[in-house]
């Protein structure tokens, strides 16, 4: 089976949070909440559950960077985007189909458009 990173991202000029995601219209937030978490309980049920996560907004990222020989850490991300990854869901799946139903209904949790990128094979020795 073949592991698969579906991303969501967000507005890096609203950089939800838990916090700001309670100014939200209630009833609306709650549906969302509730799809999300049937779309977890259904991708554990499957078994194609491995792990899921929200990243905090890109404001509060580190960049740590080695290329000149001493370490420094920059309090930035290592990019400028209009939008960034704010949560994901590693899963495993059969193939690229299976992901991409998966997504299919991540995104209609969410309401949002999801990425779905496998991970690469280790090679063979």
């Amino acid at each position: 089976m073949t592991q698969y990173f579906l991303t969501m991202p967000h507005d890096t000029a609203t950089e939800p949070t838990m916090e700001s995601m309670q100014e939200f219209d209630p009833e609306a937030l709650a549906a969302v909440m509730a799809a999300v978490e049937a779309f977890n309980t259904a991708l554990k049920d499957s078994g194609a559950w491995l792990f899921a996560g929200g990243l905090h907004p890109p404001s509060t990222a580190k960049t740590v960077d080695t290329s000149s020989g001493e370490p420094r850490v920059l309090d930035e991300p290592f990019v400028e985007a209009p939008a960034y990854v704010g949560g994901f869901w590693v899963i495993e799946a059969p193939d690229e189909a299976a992901a991409i139903e998966w997504a299919t209904q991540a995104s209609r949790a969410v309401q949002t458009p999801i990425e779905v990128r496998a991970l690469q094979e280790p090679p063979e020795p």
